[in-house]
């Protein structure tokens, strides 16, 4: 008995749905991660954390400045202490005091996921889900043949996620 070539059609239907069974989970932290990133200029889910270092004694703002990055201008000096944004640095006794707003650890791994770069082994996976990414917005096309009006209707659905998007982009 003759063995029956598979259509191509098929096979891309079969690849897309596993690999979008695989790619749901990446997806869904993927998902959660983006939202945390809308509210990174505020304190959402963040809490305060105070952190001391010891630096030398006697530094200048200017000198305070490159050696904290978080420093910036001095606001005002009270003595033997300078004020800035996020803290105070000791004059005398070279102590820094930093203010910071941190993420749960958990949460702070998830936001890493999208401002992975290639420093970071984390870029691989985003290559991967935007290949991916890629390879579903061509596959979803060979899901029906272009005869079929459920075909013309995808054809306007991505047409109109398009424009919809660039018109939020030009906004």
């Amino acid at each position: 008995m003759a063995k029956r070539k598979t259509p191509f059609s098929f096979q891309v239907r079969v690849i897309h749905r596993y690999l979008g069974y695989f790619l749901s989970g990446i997806m869904f932290v993927y998902a959660l991660s983006g939202i945390l990133l809308i509210f990174r200029e505020t304190n959402f889910l963040k809490s305060e954390v105070i952190v001391e270092q010891q630096l030398e004694p006697n530094l200048t703002g200017n000198q305070l400045s490159e050696k904290i990055s978080k420093a910036g201008k001095i606001n005002k000096k009270e003595g033997d202490i300078l004020y800035f944004r996020r803290g105070n640095y000791n004059q005398k006794t070279g102590i820094v005091t930093i203010k910071k707003m941190k993420l749960p650890m958990v949460l702070q791994k998830m936001e890493r996921l999208h401002k992975a770069t290639t420093n970071r082994p984390l870029y691989f996976l985003n290559i991967f889900f935007g290949v991916s990414l890629l390879f579903f917005v061509l596959s979803a096309f060979w899901m029906y043949t272009p005869k079929m009006p459920i075909f013309k209707k995808g054809l306007y659905f991505a047409v109109g996620g398009v424009v919809l998007t660039l018109v939020l982009l030009f906004l």
